[in-house]
Parts: C-alpha cells; sequence; structure tokens
C-alpha cells in the first residue's frame, strides 16, 4: 500500500487532487449556499489527496488503540479545520507551492519520527500532538489555497465552506477505514515489523518528491497540486 501511494506521489501530476474543471465552473457558477454539492467536493478532495493521506498513514502507524488514533486524528481535524475556513472566509493569502511543499515535508517529518531519528540522530523526542496539531494547520491552509484559486461567491460563503469543511470531514473517515483495515491486516503478519522501517523509508521519499515537486513549481512556475 505504501508503496503504491509513494509511486503515485512520485509519478501523478502536481494536480492530481487540485479542484478543476467541471468541479471548478460549478463552484463559480454558484450563487448561494449549496451545502450538499460543496460537502461532495470536500469529501472527494480529501479521498483523492494522497498528501494528506500519506500524513495520516504516517501519523497512525505505529498507533495501536482506538483512542490514540481518535486523538491525533481529532487533533490533525481541528488544525485544517481551522485554517481552512479562516484563510478562505478572511482571504489570507499564501504562495499555494510553499504551502503544498511544507506538506510534503510534514509526511517526511512524520515519517522520520517514525523510525527514531529524532531520537537518534538529535537526543530529542518531539510532542507528537503538537506537531499533528501544527501540521494540521498547514493542510488545512493547503486546502485553502485550493478554494482561493477558485471564483468563490459571497453570498452563502460560509455556509459551503462549512459544508466543504464536513465533506473533507467524511472522506477522511471513509479513507481512514480503509487504511486501518489494510494496516491490521499487515499487522497482524509476520512481515509487519521486518518490513515496518522499510515503509517508512519509502513514506519519507514521497513526502521528499512531493515537497520537490511544489519547490520545483514555484521556482520554475509549474501547476499547483
Amino acid at each position: 500500500m505504501l508503496a503504491g501511494m509513494a509511486l503515485v506521489a512520485s509519478a501523478a501530476p502536481a494536480l492530481a487532487h487540485n479542484i478543476g474543471g467541471t468541479d471548478a465552473a460549478f463552484v463559480a457558477a454558484t450563487q448561494g449556499p449549496d451545502p450538499l454539492p460543496f460537502a461532495y467536493l470536500g469529501a472527494k478532495h480529501m479521498v483523492t489527496g494522497y498528501d494528506h493521506l500519506l500524513f495520516l498513514v504516517g501519523v497512525i502507524f505505529f498507533l495501536f488503540r482506538l483512542r490514540q488514533i481518535a486523538l491525533y486524528v481529532s487533533l490533525f481535524s481541528l488544525g485544517h479545520s481551522l485554517t481552512l475556513l479562516a484563510g478562505v472566509f478572511f482571504d489570507i493569502q499564501a504562495d499555494p507551492h510553499l504551502v503544498d511543499a511544507v506538506i510534503g515535508l510534514s509526511v517526511a517529518y512524520k515519517a522520520f519520527d517514525n523510525f527514531g531519528g529524532f531520537r537518534t540522530m538529535f537526543g530529542v523526542q518531539p510532542d507528537n500532538r503538537a506537531a499533528v496539531l501544527g501540521f494540521g494547520l498547514i493542510h488545512g491552509f493547503g486546502l485553502a489555497t485550493k478554494l482561493q484559486a477558485l471564483d468563490l461567491q459571497p453570498q452563502g460563503l460560509l455556509t459551503n465552506l462549512v459544508s466543504f469543511n464536513i465533506g473533507v470531514e467524511i472522506g477522511q473517515v471513509v479513507a481512514l477505514t480503509l487504511i486501518l483495515a489494510l494496516m491490521t491486516l499487515w499487522r497482524r503478519t509476520r512481515a509487519f515489523e521486518p518490513t515496518a522501517q522499510g515503509a517508512n523509508v519509502l513514506l519519507m521519499l514521497a513526502g521528499f518528491v512531493l515537497a520537490g515537486q511544489q519547490i520545483a513549481g514555484y521556482v520554475f512556475g509549474g501547476p499547483v497540486g
């Protein structure tokens, strides 16, 4: 699963989970509150947002208790909800390439932490709860830049933003359910322990590839993911 996601991250076009085409045209044509379509767009964006999903894979990789998983996923959700809503509603601007580059680095950060890189190299262990919340803020701002690129109408904006965010949460639950099911099966095999470290190396590589794509786009003017 991780190898496949890493391959997607390295080979997919930078705009693979961007909001475009008929979805963008629909958003531009919306003149008032339209919660259900915006919730669908939010869910679709999260399910196809491999950078967000790779980060979540890293977050839950060594979490075995549902209470721990719920805590960390809730912190991530709180972070990205705050910046998604505030970023669009108050029109807080940042270069989307740079935001997405940090999102890619967040994937590499969590994978590096998973195989004890901070303890081994620096003798410290960062607070994972603070890190997940902080990166959640960045991920939410990344979602905000996708919406800011569209011609959002002020009529019904708050309702549509909240609906989009609810859709993001629904998509996250659906994706995490599938990921957890697959990881639970993997953990029950003898192959998990000898392959876990290598999987996190692949995860870290995918994060650097994602960040590199966006930095290259920032320098050379490529599409935004």
